[in-house]
């Protein structure tokens, strides 16, 4: 496994943020509420922003979104980041605040089952969509990115499936890893990937679903990937907390997170 050159990745954090100034996370509100902190997975990169969006717009709550690794923000809750709700990739890490005290008791909700996929640029002609997840042995691969496994359960899920298909030790050496499933996914976009395993919430998403093409990985090739949430203990703004949750819950939340490729609980 290897790291893209410091250039390479100061070029795509530049884009990335560009990205993240030219699509708002808030709409105008009808009054002003309180101010929600999210720290949030960042394959709900965008499912989230949409529900952000009709969040605030009902409520007239603001919402601060950070995006990132379950793992990174697992770490940092448990040293004090004032956050009011997190969203897990791995429902692990929601248990274990609430065992330790950190989350609000009873406020632990799995609220989705994540699905992974091999994903590479619509101009490439590797013939993902029919060879699945041999293409990975085509001699003119040079670069597949996952995200990190040491703290991205998205990332654990690719590695599980590629030894899973055998296949791992063919291909370790070509691993290029993004600090999140997000920053993955945008090290193929970009061109410096030829291909990679990705999240099927970002592969659904308009941008790529347009720029690419995919294979759905089995599920039974890797652990479920089950998503949690907890408001946390520390929060501040614990009614905002409770009716974001609640909105994650109600019909249209979940209409939006089914649109991104996401099983919900029943």
């Amino acid at each position: 496994m290897f790291y893209l050159s410091k250039r390479i990745l100061n070029a795509i954090a530049f884009v990335s943020v560009l990205t993240v100034v030219g699509v708002p996370f808030y709409a105008s509100s009808p009054a002003r509420g309180e101010d929600l902190t999210i720290a949030a997975a960042s394959d709900l990169n965008f499912a989230f922003k949409e529900l952000v969006v009709e969040f605030e717009k009902r409520t007239g709550h603001h919402v601060k979104l950070s995006l990132g690794s379950s793992g990174n923000f697992f770490s940092q809750i448990q040293n004090g980041a004032p956050f009011d709700l997190y969203f897990s990739a791995d429902i692990g890490y929601p248990k274990k605040l609430e065992e330790a005290g950190h989350a609000l008791p009873d406020s632990l909700y799995k609220y989705a089952v994540g699905r992974i996929v091999l994903w590479t640029p619509a101009r490439s002609p590797l013939e993902v969509e029919k060879l699945g997840m041999e293409v990975l042995l085509d001699p003119s691969i040079k670069k597949i990115a996952i995200a990190n496994p040491k703290h991205a359960p998205y990332g654990r899920a690719a590695v599980t499936a590629l030894r899973h298909f055998k296949i791992h030790e063919g291909v370790k050496d070509k691993l290029v890893l993004g600090e999140n499933i997000s920053q993955a996914a945008q090290f193929i976009e970009s061109g410096a990937c030829d291909i990679g395993i990705v999240a099927l919430s970002l592969a659904l998403a308009p941008s790529m679903k347009a720029a690419g093409k995919y294979w759905e990985i089995p599920i039974e090739s890797h652990p479920l990937l089950e998503q949690g949430a907890v408001i946390l203990k520390n929060s501040k703004n614990r009614e905002a907390a409770k009716q974001f949750l609640e909105f994650v819950k109600g019909s249209e939340g979940q209409e939006i997170m089914r649109r991104y490729g996401f099983t919900l609980p029943s």
